[in-house]
């Protein structure tokens, strides 16, 4: 009898207790045969600070694992841990997956190539002269220049920190992104394409709508962000308006998706991850995750 295929990978951050990530990760790898462990390392539990994540890297790296993929609040500081960047991951100034190869770190970054995929497969025909994004934070950073290179004319950056807008922009270079005060929305939505919504608004923990539901209009696709619920307050309120919508768990399963790969050289179903993910999200306790 042959010995299967093995690999071992983690999950790094604060807080990572109700993940589905090691769920989704490991399903996708018996599916392939591999013998496939994905462990979580909450520095919370562990007693870590975040700026020891470099130890973490290490005990993994001596311990055969694949790789590993990080979260909140460690995706910038486990950078001056690794070996190199992928060109995704030094634009980002984050790293979200780091893969061991030949005894080198290296970090990804599947933020963005996950948002991608998952709007070109949920929304690939909607226009994008201008889109305003709510939300300028990790995640908002990543779906913002996911947008730019899915040919975005205009994208309109609004947060409630100006600074953290002002900072995004800035990034992702001011002759094609712009800031914005909240207080312009209504004249913003108005004239625009399409909305992606990029803050925790939705979430069990921060329930709601993030802007009044009469800015929504039939002409105005919206894309989430947030994944547990897949059905967010937002996303209902605009299909009742006539709105196409994209929700959040299409990021999540192509970001972990590509993460896969590179930590298996393998192609996943994401048809498969995606039924996966929503009878996860519908059996467990609707709490943050990575």
């Amino acid at each position: 009898m042959t010995s299967r295929e093995r690999h071992v990978v983690g999950l790094v951050g604060a807080g990572i207790g109700p993940s589905l990530s090691p769920a989704l990760h490991e399903r996708e790898g018996a599916a392939h045969g591999l013998d496939y462990s994905y462990r979580r390392f909450d520095i919370t539990r562990l007693g870590v600070a975040p700026s020891e994540v470099g130890g973490i890297v290490e005990e993994a790296r001596r311990n055969g694992f694949s790789g590993l993929n990080v979260t909140h609040p460690c995706k910038q500081l486990v950078i001056p841990h690794l070996d190199a960047l992928s060109p995704d991951a030094e634009a980002l100034g984050a790293v979200n997956t780091v893969v061991f190869d030949g005894g080198r770190a290296i970090g990804h970054n599947t933020d963005k190539s996950g948002f991608s995929a998952g709007f070109r497969r949920g929304l690939p025909t909607v226009p994008r002269g201008h889109v305003v994004q709510l939300g300028a934070g990790g995640a908002g950073i990543a779906v913002a220049h996911a947008l730019l290179e899915l040919g975005v004319g205009t994208l309109t950056v609004v947060d409630v920190d100006p600074d953290r807008a002002a900072a995004a922009v800035a990034a992702l270079g001011p002759d094609r992104a712009v800031a914005a005060d909240p207080a312009r929305l209504p004249e913003l939505l108005d004239a625009a394409d399409g909305l992606v919504h990029a803050t925790p608004v939705g979430m069990a923990a921060h329930p709601g709508l993030p802007l009044p539901a009469d800015l929504l209009h039939p002409h105005l696709w919206v894309a989430e962000v947030v994944y547990r619920p897949l059905e967010t307050a937002l996303l209902r309120e605009a299909r009742r308006r006539g709105c196409r919508t994209l929700d959040g768990g299409a990021m999540a399963v192509f970001q972990a998706a590509h993460a896969f790969t590179l930590f298996t050289g393998r192609e996943p179903d994401t048809d498969r991850m995606l039924a996966h993910l929503a009878e996860l999200v519908g059996s467990a306790p609707a709490e943050r995750i990575a």
